[in-house]
């Protein structure tokens, strides 16, 4: 059985610092918790935090792929990966971005669910094949390249690579969920 209890527990003002403990709070009060454990405890990193935080940012929200699309590749890793913590967070946000209860179903079985457009299943097979093989085979890229154009498809490679790595982070850390 896997421990739940955090590794490294949250940080506050004395470990992360003025800076950190500034966009902590940021972070939480925007996610709608008092807590922000993922912030809170990757602010422990001090200005590798503000890296990742940047790099992150560039791809969710500041990415080119429409928000909905962002959200269904990010619920996807984060289902394949069993990680709470993602999942939790990212049905908050995707919500807002039209990922309604029933698409979160369909999320759950995958890309051979029904229901889903040609692009929304190039998209989520891609997902699968990035999470399971970390490649693509031929015909899944061409899939996608159907719809996507080239800084796209870079794109979708780095946000299921940065979501897949965040899940082992979290799930390393043993990082709690925020409620």
């Amino acid at each position: 059985m896997v421990s739940t209890k955090p590794r490294i527990e949250p940080g506050r003002l004395r470990e992360l610092g003025p800076v950190n403990w500034t966009v902590w709070q940021v972070i939480s009060r925007a996610a709608g918790t008092a807590d922000a454990h993922l912030f809170s405890t990757l602010g422990r990193t001090g200005g590798l935090f503000r890296g990742w935080l940047h790099y992150s940012g560039r791809l969710m929200p500041g990415g080119r792929l429409p928000r909905y699309e962002t959200e269904l590749a990010i619920l996807r890793v984060a289902h394949l990966r069993d990680c709470d913590y993602e999942t939790d967070h990212h049905i908050r946000l995707g919500r807002r971005a039209g990922i309604t209860p029933e698409i979160l179903d369909r999320l759950r079985t995958g890309p051979q669910a029904p229901g889903w457009s040609p692009r929304e299943r190039a998209l989520l097979t891609a997902v699968d094949q990035l999470v399971r093989t970390r490649d693509l085979d031929d015909t899944t890229w061409s899939a996608l390249a159907a719809h996507y154009d080239e800084r796209r498809l870079i794109e979708i490679v780095l946000l299921v690579n940065q979501y897949e790595g965040l899940a082992s982070t979290i799930t390393t850390l043993r990082i709690q969920t925020d409620h």
